[in-house]
């Protein structure tokens, strides 16, 4: 049995389910990106194993925090989940509808109910408009009238924490806070119910990452937002988020409540990770183990067999070699694949 056929039907059964309502729910999503040969007579000779089997659910109101290393597919499923790429197989249910079954006119309606911030704050942004344009535009495509988009711009700026007089400005005039500042206010600019958030304070100084993460749970509270918050800084990740998912290698190896992942960690690439984020007291960061893995991260186009962790993993058997771990719960809504769970507390 494969881990796509062992997706659960029930949304209850999937991780990252509560007794709230889903806002967003994934069913083993999968995207493949085709290698190519040839320069005239192109042909497929392997495939890019991007997303593999990801099923996970975001409640309603809260923050699910996606972790793991550079190129294990965070950003590519928040892509899948945005539908601004095709997707290999999988469902994706948004407020109680598929996505993927519906045409240009429902999916462009669907935009204004999910938005995206991204890592780069000023890649993202038109050199050539000001930031009042920038922020109108989702407005302006969806049809709004332009006095009304105006009225809306100015809302944004003020309640994201810039000035109003920042309008007529390009984004070449604001520091790098400011600009994802911007970013923000652009997201927010047709009330979404869920913004995805692909590592917004990576690219930012430690002091201004604090002021966006807090401008971010305080636009949450006041507006009732559900975020997806994409990033590998697991600090940042413990403070803002409420669930947790941990991906390698294009599938999630584990997910769980915030406090239950980072204090009772279950599979040993989590633990691993936990072991690099520095501990303020100085007595336990003494105490405590650090854990170097061994090797580099293997090659998405060749994937190793079965658990995909098993080529750096220090308790890996035969079984991990030949048989596949289903990420199923280990503890009360504590999902983790991997046949030989931890058992030990993180200090």
């Amino acid at each position: 049995m494969t881990v796509a056929d062992a997706v659960p039907s029930s949304v209850a059964d999937l991780p990252g389910a509560g007794t709230g309502e889903p806002l967003l729910t994934v069913r083993a999503l999968t995207k493949h990106f085709p290698v190519t040969k040839g320069a005239i007579l192109r042909r497929q000779v392997g495939a890019i194993h991007a997303v593999d089997d990801v099923s996970f659910v975001v409640q309603r109101g809260e923050t699910f925090g996606l972790v793991g290393e550079s190129g294990c597919g965070k950003s590519t499923t928040a892509r899948l989940i945005l539908k601004l790429i095709p997707v290999t197989s999988g469902d994706v249910e948004f407020d109680g509808r598929a996505i993927f079954p519906l045409g240009a006119r429902e999916t462009r309606a669907l935009r204004a109910e999910m938005q995206i911030v991204f890592q780069d704050p000023f890649a993202s942004l038109n050199p050539r408009h000001t930031v009042g344009q920038i922020v109108a535009e989702p407005l302006i495509v969806q049809g709004r009238p332009r006095k009304e988009a105006k009225t809306r711009v100015l809302e944004l700026l003020e309640l994201c924490g810039l000035n109003r007089e920042h309008a007529g400005r390009y984004p070449h005039e604001f520091s790098g806070g400011q600009r994802q500042r911007v970013g923000v206010a652009r997201a927010l600019a047709l009330n979404p119910k869920l913004v995805i958030l692909d590592e917004p304070v990576s690219a930012l100084d430690v002091s201004i990452q604090a002021q966006i993460v807090n401008l971010l749970e305080d636009l949450q509270g006041r507006l009732g937002l559900t975020y997806v918050f994409i990033a590998h800084d697991l600090s940042v990740v413990r403070h803002i988020s409420d669930k947790v998912g941990v991906m390698y290698l294009g599938q999630l190896v584990e997910v769980a409540d915030r406090d239950n992942l980072y204090e009772h960690p279950k599979h040993p690439y989590t633990v691993a990770l936990l072991s690099a984020v520095p501990i303020p007291d100085p007595q336990k960061e003494r105490q405590r183990q650090r854990i170097i893995l061994k090797g580099d991260v293997p090659s998405p186009a060749n994937p190793p067999p079965a658990c995909r962790f098993h080529t750096r993993c220090w308790k890996a058997q035969e079984i991990c070699r030949t048989e596949a771990p289903l990420l199923e719960q280990k503890a009360p809504g504590h999902w983790a694949a991997c046949h030989f769970p931890e058992t030990r507390e993180v200090l």
